[in-house]
Parts: structure tokens; sequence; C-alpha cells
């Protein structure tokens, strides 16, 4: 299963970094490719690093016309040149989104993975973002406050359809 870890960038919080290495981590343990927006910031640069230290394979979906921007925890890199619409890559790639944090652009790739119904874990969601997100159709969507949780889920609650 491919996991695409998403949360802020330059604005991720310290907490916000130390769950992106712990989710990465877990993802990679569990033997799940781990997915992000590829950037040497925030919950990226995290989530990938965590990913590396759990022994998993990493991909970048990145928003420039070159590596530059791309971590070195990177295994495979995609060169996209469509700045913040890669985000739909980042969803439609994934077969489950982890949120961790909140910014614009990870608020909108929360929005791309409801509307594509695709399975979304909030974790530790900021103030009413799941009641909102509980007003859309949705199957599977989750609330996770510990990494602990986090594992529940993947391991027991995600499905995702044969390809």
């Amino acid at each position: 299963m491919i996991i695409s870890i998403i949360g802020p960038g330059e604005s991720a919080s310290v907490s916000d970094e130390e769950h992106a290495y712990e989710a990465g981590k877990l993802a990679a343990e569990l033997g799940h490719t781990v997915l992000t927006g590829g950037r040497a910031s925030g919950v990226m640069e995290a989530a990938l690093k965590g990913a590396k230290e759990g022994g998993g394979t990493t991909v970048g979906i990145l928003p420039g016309n070159d590596t530059s921007e791309a971590s070195a925890f990177v295994d495979i890199p995609i060169i996209t040149g469509m700045g913040q619409a890669r985000n739909q890559m980042n969803i439609l790639t994934a077969d489950a989104i982890i949120a961790i944090g909140i910014g614009p652009g990870t608020l909108s790739e929360i929005a791309l993975a409801v509307k594509e119904k695709k399975p979304l874990i909030l974790f530790r969601p900021a103030g009413d973002l799941l009641s909102l997100l509980n007003k859309f159709e949705h199957g599977q969507l989750f609330a996770a406050a510990t990494i602990t949780d986090l594992s529940g889920v993947i391991k027991n609650k995600i499905t995702v359809p044969e390809s």
C-alpha cells in the first residue's frame, strides 16, 4: 500500500514533525511505501526520514522542474513542474492518506482526499475539522490521537479496493 503523509512544510510545528517522523517510520515498518510532497521541510521531510529509518521506500512528488527542493530521504523523486497542482497527484497516487498538522496546502489535499473518497486518517485533527468533514459522504474517515491509534487504524480499518 502507498500511504501519503501530508502536512505543512515550513509552517509545521515541532510536534507536527515529531508525529510525522513516527508515522513515516510506522508505515514503513508495516511494509508500506511512504509518499509525500517530497520537499526538504516540515512534515514531508520528517515523514520521509522516519520511513527511511523504518526500512521503507519513499516517493516524493515535487512541485518544481528539478530535484533541487527534494529531501535527501526521497528514493523516487517525481518531478512535476506543477506547483501546488501536484496535490492532486499526491492524493490520487496514494492508497491511504495521513494528515498531520494543518495549513492551506494540507487543507486542499484533505478536501481532495474526501472528494476522491480515499481512506483518510486525521492525526490529532484541529478544531472542528473532523465534524466538518463528516458532513460529506465518505466511508473511510478516521481520527487518531496517538501513534498507537494510528497503527490500529492502518492495520485494522483501512480497506483498499483491488486494482
